[in-house]
């Protein structure tokens, strides 16, 4: 049975450091998988990652923490978290 939409929360995550060309957003990919995030993530041109996970919030925690350790070829300087009401749901988690 699906979660109920009440019990989702949405938080859209900046990530900067050294965290393009290293793997990053299939780190983020997996990590969102092993524990049923939905949403996306992308690089941007100012070389940051940003990513918007929809989860319970037990699920976006231990995801949050996995974000900012990163794989062991980045470097995470600032994780910036902004919690979003109102986003569409997501079915699956997606590289942009």
């Amino acid at each position: 049975m699906p979660p109920q939409s009440e019990n989702i929360l949405t938080v859209n995550i900046k990530i900067t450091g050294k965290v393009q060309g290293v793997g990053f957003r299939y780190f983020v990919l997996r990590q969102a998988q092993e524990l049923g995030i939905t949403g996306w993530v992308s690089n941007k041109p100012n070389g940051d990652v940003e990513a918007l996970a929809q989860g319970d919030k037990e699920d976006l925690e231990q995801f949050i923490a996995k974000v900012k350790q990163g794989p062991s070829f980045s470097s995470v300087d600032d994780v910036i978290l902004n919690w979003e009401d109102g986003q569409e749901n997501y079915t699956s988690f997606e590289i942009d």
